[in-house]
């Protein structure tokens, strides 16, 4: 949601990574078009992909070259054969929680802890009110990633040299795509959080010191709701305190592009989470859908609030009652798409094992756990996750 890298897309996980190495862009010689070095058509008059013209790699271009690096795919299409587009999905609003009531008697508190279960255990998604991230914290947030994602393509992709972020942070594409369903049409940064509080990174940029502020109010989030989740299933747990250390934990920044032929192809590929709990910040641009009763549903934006999604470790520490569910991001023709999102995540030896008997899962590492998704997107192009851990 890319010498050799760790790249964006090992498809079907958020945020787990696999090395692969890079493609390499063809230089060829192709007309400029009149307002950017990667313009496409528009999609009201796209119809297939083999109309594109192929625009090459600017030095000062910020766009990921997707048409020049994919463009055998596009190719793979009979040119009287456009391709079926995803289909629209209807709008929703996910469930809306005001954590404001958490500070009030006992009775409103109580019912808001019960809403976030049942939340957690009907959707797997909700949204939070009243969370404790200061509107300046999120503008300034979303201000600075816009900043960071209009520098060159080319310096972006040397992150570690150029924006002080550790080598194989920027991700973008799908390098492993065989076909244009398998193609997430986005970049992002993912960000170890031990990058941003040991000050060894970016410690004088205003990008690294607004990504602290945020990834510190949010940490908390995190681990409020994750002591209620235990809270409602009978345990009175540190055990999220004690291997959800800030140290352990990710923050990505994700910007999608307009894609000249959305719906075509996705923004980010239908996955699950591998983390315990993500929070996620988007703009108004809308596009996140996910799975609800075996359909897909759209997410209506909402500005005031965050997205808080179930992931698999969550699911299988809670023996299935939460549940970490399937979604994705669509394109947008016309508008580019930003949004933050923060993983909740154990070191790699802690141990998931579930929380009731009988156990659904067996008891697996964070570490095998994660070699299991790199496996299995090297070696089928898709992540299994939960059910190769069943007993």
């Amino acid at each position: 949601m890319f010498s050799s890298t760790t790249t964006f897309t090992r498809c079907s996980n958020l945020f787990l990574s696999v090395s692969i190495p890079q493609e390499k862009v063809p230089e060829q010689k192709r007309k400029k078009t009149r307002n950017h070095p990667l313009h496409v058509p528009c999609v009201s008059s796209l119809r297939h992909p083999s109309a594109f013209v192929f625009q090459p790699l600017t030095m000062d271009s910020s766009d990921p070259p997707f048409q020049e690096t994919y463009k055998t795919l596009f190719k793979k299409l009979p040119n009287k054969a456009p391709t079926a587009p995803v289909a629209a999905v209807e709008e929703r609003d996910l469930p809306v929680i005001d954590l404001g009531r958490l500070s009030l008697g006992e009775e409103e508190r109580r019912g808001c802890k019960l809403e976030i279960a049942r939340a957690s255990r009907e959707w797997g998604f909700f949204q939070v009110l009243n969370h404790g991230i200061s509107r300046e914290i999120l503008e300034k947030m979303r201000e600075e990633q816009i900043k960071v994602f209009r520098e060159p393509f080319e310096k972006k992709t040397r992150e570690d040299k150029y924006l002080n972020f550790s080598a194989g942070s920027y991700r973008w594409g799908t390098p492993s795509a065989t076909c244009l369903r398998q193609l997430s049409w986005s970049e992002a940064f993912h960000v170890p959080l031990s990058d941003i509080i040991s000050g060894t990174r970016g410690c004088n940029s205003t990008l690294s010191s607004t990504m602290e502020k945020f990834a510190g109010t949010v940490s908390n989030l995190a681990q409020r709701l994750a002591e209620i989740l235990a809270e409602e299933l009978g345990h009175k747990s540190t055990f999220f305190m004690e291997n959800c250390l800030p140290s352990t934990c990710y923050l990505r920044m994700n910007r999608y592009p307009p894609c000249p032929i959305s719906p075509d192809v996705f923004g980010l590929m239908p996955h699950t989470d591998s983390d315990f709990l993500t929070i996620l910040h988007q703009d108004e641009v809308g596009g996140l859908q996910l799975v609800k009763d075996g359909e897909w549903i759209a997410v209506k934006p909402n500005s005031d609030a965050l997205i808080i999604n179930i992931g698999d470790l969550f699911q299988a520490w809670s023996n299935d009652v939460y549940k970490s569910v399937q979604h994705r991001v669509a394109t947008n023709s016309k508008w580019e798409r930003y949004s933050t999102a923060y993983f909740l995540c154990p070191s790699y030896d802690t141990v998931i094992e579930s929380c009731n008997c009988p156990p659904v899962y067996r008891s697996f590492s964070f570490r095998e756990f994660r070699r299991q998704v790199q496996e299995d997107v090297q070696t089928l192009g898709l992540k299994v996750g939960l059910p190769r851990f069943l007993v």
